[in-house]
């Protein structure tokens, strides 16, 4: 099993080399889960059993799943998979046939050789809705907010990309996994013949025992490959403050969610910065301990989801927003996607940075996050900016 949360895997030191990258290099679509983070990797391979989609509460039937496992034999069963943004869609969530743990990828002195490039590229790109039109959906939603309907939507749109060849998954997880392995890098199968692969930046909560960490992403900047130009740029996203407002709001509602389960929740006041290689975050680490040791991971993520960071607040008036201006289903996009064991210790991430995967085509998503004080088309430039993670992992950059 893996080390408590929060901490390394192993020391960088004790880390043989090839150990974490084995993992990543044997991952096979379709069959397997996998997902990695800055403290550990999880390789889970075939379905042992499913999570039925009934009308008992999800984490019920995680609980009961994982029980009958434990009582067929299994010392340790755990659940994967993902959990999606829609509050009645099913969640894909499975007890696998075999689970093999590594350090963290980051540890790997392999994961600096450079990934196999893109075989194909090829692409045809269909953007929905085009950025004109998802402009035009800011300015009314921005309208909406100054009239003081609500404080926040996360407004998302998706580029389609079609070609003769299917994705090569094992090596666009490979990429994504080189370029970021300090982050949350995942290929796990999301409904029939579709898998969800990506690399996000943001841990929406684990648990160890009964500790539990929460980082909260929101404000966004784009690197910039000039050095003095892309400090500049972090320097203005920490005093920003429409992004400041916005990351405020996020932070609000996870103390809200938390604090009833926490004796203690550690909040500091202001956010730090985080980045990725196309992107700086404005962060906040939250830190508690749980009143009740029973409450389990997966129980403290739907408490959490969907947090103002991939929906809004409030989140009833929100959600039907996205559902008026959004033309598509998000499926699991802004879902959840991690791991649960039979403790209740587990790890899950917000699914952005991500593509859903089906035959021959590719859909990305990105979303920015929309409030009183948003420019619209500064927040188009957000979602193109989010896009070159994926892009640029296929082979399609634009």
């Amino acid at each position: 099993m893996p080390t408590p949360l929060g901490e390394p895997a192993a020391p960088p030191e004790t880390t043989a080399p090839g150990t974490a990258t084995a993992l990543l290099n044997a991952y096979r679509p379709g069959t397997d889960r996998f997902l990695s983070s800055p403290h550990r990797t999880l390789l889970a391979r075939g379905t042992r059993a499913e999570v039925p989609y009934d009308e008992r509460p999800l984490t019920r039937r995680v609980r009961s799943v994982l029980a009958e496992r434990r009582a067929a034999g299994e010392p340790e069963p755990l659940v994967a998979g993902s959990v999606p943004f829609a509050p009645d869609a099913p969640a894909v969530l499975a007890v696998p046939e075999s689970v093999r743990w590594a350090p963290a990828l980051r540890h790997d002195p392999l994961i600096a050789l450079p990934p196999p490039a893109p075989a194909h590229t090829d692409w045809r790109i269909r953007e929905e809705p085009a950025a004109e039109r998802y402009t035009e959906a800011v300015a009314a939603a921005v309208a909406r907010m100054r009239a003081g309907e609500l404080r926040k939507a996360v407004l998302a749109r998706t580029l389609e990309l079609t070609s003769p060849h299917r994705p090569d998954l094992p090596g666009l997880l490979a990429r994504l996994a080189h370029r970021d392995p300090a982050g949350y890098t995942f290929a796990v199968p999301s409904g029939s013949g579709r898998t969800l692969v990506g690399a996000s930046p943001e841990l929406l909560v684990s648990r160890s025992g009964g500790q539990l960490l929460a980082n909260p992403l929101a404000g966004t900047a784009p690197r910039s490959a000039d050095l003095a130009e892309d400090v500049q740029r972090a320097a203005a996203l920490l005093e920003s403050a429409k992004d400041l407002d916005e990351h405020a709001l996020v932070v609000d509602a996870v103390r809200e969610a938390l604090a009833p389960y926490c004796t203690r929740l550690d909040i500091p006041e202001r956010p730090t910065l985080v980045r990725t290689a196309a992107l700086w975050h404005l962060s906040t680490t939250a830190t508690g301990t749980l009143a009740d040791p029973s409450v389990c991971a997966l129980e403290l993520a739907l408490a959490l989801h969907p947090t103002p960071a991939v929906c809004g607040t409030p989140t009833g008036p929100a959600r039907q927003l996205i559902a008026d201006a959004e033309p598509f289903d998000r499926g699991a996009y802004t879902g959840v996607v991690g791991w649960q064991d039979a403790e209740g210790d587990g790890e899950w991430v917000v699914a952005i940075r991500c593509a859903e995967a089906e035959e021959n085509t590719l859909r990305l998503f990105a979303g920015a996050g929309v409030v009183a004080g948003s420019s619209p088309a500064a927040e188009t430039a957000e979602t193109t900016a989010k896009f070159r993670t994926m892009l640029g992992a296929v082979g399609a950059a634009r």
